[in-house]
């Protein structure tokens, strides 16, 4: 009986720290996180990619958290309007960050 009490804390110590290690925290994402932001980047990019407008190979997208980051260089304002109002569209975004710069300025 003893044994078996031994063996049963030491597999409910694993499975607790199993679950920790796969909690997010304020700079890190856990791994539902991680799997739901990556389907996030894969709908803005294939919405960006979709939009004739748009050139997506300039745009580049990353996602944490919901949050959506868009960075790269375009030809014009509009561009940006235009990336930054499809990545909104796109369920589960929760906020866009614009990181976007016109071509030939800094």
């Amino acid at each position: 009986m003893k044994l078996f009490n031994l063996f049963a804390n030491f597999f409910l110590v694993i499975l607790l720290a199993s679950f920790l290690g796969c909690a997010s925290t304020a700079k890190q994402e856990g791994t539902g996180e991680y799997i739901d932001d990556s389907v996030i980047t894969a709908k803005v990019k294939a919405e960006i990619f979709n939009d004739a407008s748009l050139k997506s190979s300039e745009i580049n997208v990353e996602t944490f958290k919901g949050v959506v980051q868009l960075s790269g260089f375009v030809n014009s304002q509009a561009d940006i309007n235009k990336a930054v109002e499809v990545a909104r569209s796109v369920r589960g975004v929760k906020s866009v960050k614009n990181n976007m710069h016109l071509k030939g300025k800094q």
